[in-house]
């Protein structure tokens, strides 16, 4: 099980969309993969059976977070057909990530990350994917803080053949410089696209497309 991301350049995520239009305009915008944030704890929930119209319709590598959900709600929502893959941004373990792997879908394993010995595992939850996001207590992606850039250069010295994924606190402004040294394969942006929480600025979301492929 693996995602097909482009091979000549970054991959750009906008996550945390909820309707149909921003959804849209993020494609229209460029970006290669969509974000649905399943988690009710935030603003950009979504239920994935309400919008399933429009879901099934969008052209794009489709994205289901969950956090801290039982394995029987991780099967549940990867036996959709609307969703592609996966992304576990709570504090699930290797032995959930292994279990969950028999549910068909890609997964990519989120660790928020203060300091390095938060992703000194990162080789033993059953895919090559991990995204690292900034480490802000209670919270669970979509804060608008970044991670260390010395941390993501020890991550990509320590595990070259893990697949980096980038999150937290990237804006049309940072992500270019971001994306420069160390190079992440995906750049994943949510707050630093919004308008509001839950509903996108078009204008930043192409912005952001255009100067993450420039630094990449």
């Amino acid at each position: 099980m693996n995602l097909s991301l482009p091979d000549n350049r970054i991959a750009v995520k906008i996550c945390g969309l909820t309707n149909r239009e921003d959804a849209l305009a993020a494609i229209d915008a460029g970006a290669d993969l969509l974000g649905f944030n399943t988690w009710t704890g935030t603003k950009r929930h979504i239920d994935l059976g309400k919008n399933a119209d429009w879901i099934s319709a969008l052209p794009v590598l489709r994205v289901a977070l969950l956090v801290n959900e039982p394995l029987g709600e991780a099967a549940r929502v990867a036996a959709l057909p609307y969703v592609d893959a996966l992304q576990f941004h709570g504090d699930e373990d290797a032995e959930y990530c292994a279990a969950a792997c028999v549910f068909g879908k890609p997964i990519i394993k989120a660790i928020r990350a203060g300091e390095s010995a938060a992703f000194a595992n990162a080789d033993r939850f059953s895919t090559r994917h991990i995204l690292l996001d900034a480490l802000v207590p209670g919270a669970f992606g979509g804060t608008g803080t970044r991670v260390r850039s010395s941390l993501t250069a020890e991550f990509q010295r320590k595990f070259p053949g893990l697949t980096l994924w980038l999150a937290g606190g990237l804006t049309p402004d940072n992500v270019a410089e971001v994306t420069r040294d160390p190079r992440p394969a995906v750049v994943d942006v949510s707050s630093g696209v919004e308008r509001e929480a839950g509903r996108k600025d078009f204008a930043k979301m192409r912005a952001f497309v255009t100067n993450a492929r420039r630094g990449g």
